[in-house]
């Protein structure tokens, strides 16, 4: 049986490894930075891997490594000024976002030659994806989901209460730092395939879809996961065969996988509740009757056996 077209080129199969890869570590971050309302962190971590890029550009070094140095930097000072400061988490991530957003504009417009190179950065492409991408994505995805396992207990807790953890000696602050830099790795791996503009979304929308779903948090996180990982399949297939821009492919079938899932919760929800409403006069009104006649012989014998 002969293989689909798109396994012909060795760059398609490239990006369909790392496209998996990040599907499976975005979401697994994105749910604890969701819970915690984070959500903007990855937001925020993008504008700082691009401002990485423009800088390796211009140092003449390989961006993807600039891009993860100055995106961990970065996500040290969020945690860090969010800490000495006393700033609440929002406060601290604007001030960063807004900075790495117009360092990385001013760095770009420094840079020679950098328009095209800066486009398939922003926005991602299936094209860049290198020989040299493939190994570093696998071990960098095996680290951040290594970390993220070895210490779920502690992450969950610190997510349900922050304050509670502290008094029960989790090492809150250590965690907390982890965990910036654990996305910042997330965020400088997957600009290849959604690009530094909308990473974000890759981390935030599929933990959000399975928050529809999830009843525990466990196996919210494998359905997150899981949706991370076919909405990045969808959109590289969609822009492969649609010559459209990966980034924007991936988001798009992310968000339109949790417009399916609201769609079908929210038609299931209904449906229930009209069969209940069906069912509640003949299970719950008649019995109440019959039981209201059987009172109402008893008393009658009662009083006539009195009389």
């Amino acid at each position: 049986m002969p293989l689909p077209e798109i396994f012909h080129y060795d760059f398609m199969i490239r990006a369909m490894l790392v496209g998996v890869v990040v599907g499976l570590v975005s979401p697994a971050i994105g749910l604890f930075l969701v819970v915690r309302r984070l959500s903007l962190l990855g937001e925020g971590l993008g504008h700082a891997a691009f401002a990485g890029v423009a800088l390796g550009w211009i140092l003449g070094a390989y961006p993807p490594l600039t891009a993860l140095g100055f995106a961990v930097l970065v996500a040290v000072g969020i945690e860090k000024l969010r800490g000495w400061q006393k700033l609440h988490g929002d406060v601290a991530l604007a001030i960063f976002l807004y900075t790495s957003l117009a360092l990385g504009v001013v760095l770009a417009g420094m840079g020679k030659g950098i328009g095209g190179e800066a486009i398939s950065y922003l926005f991602g492409s299936i094209v860049t994806t290198g020989p040299q991408d493939v190994p570093a994505m696998l071990f960098t995805g095996a680290v951040v989901l290594g970390t993220l396992l070895a210490f779920y207990n502690e992450f969950f807790a610190i997510a349900l209460d922050e304050e509670a953890a502290r008094v029960a000696g989790i090492p809150v602050n250590a965690l907390n730092m982890v965990l910036m830099v654990l996305t910042a790795v997330t965020v400088a791996g997957a600009m290849r395939v959604a690009g530094t503009l909308l990473v974000a979304a890759l981390i935030v929308i599929p933990a959000a879809t399975a928050l529809q779903l999830g009843r525990g948090f466990g196996t919210t996180l494998m359905i997150s996961m899981g949706a991370g990982v076919s909405s990045s399949v969808a959109g590289l297939l969609t822009s492969f065969y649609l010559d459209l821009p990966s980034g924007g492919a991936v988001v798009l079938a992310s968000v339109g996988q949790l417009l399916v899932v609201i769609m079908v919760k929210k038609t299931y929800i209904s449906v229930r509740r009209a069969l209940r409403s069906r069912q509640s006069p003949a299970d719950c009104n008649e019995p109440e009757a019959w039981q209201g006649i059987r009172l109402l012989e008893a008393a009658n014998s009662r009083a006539g056996s009195k009389t």
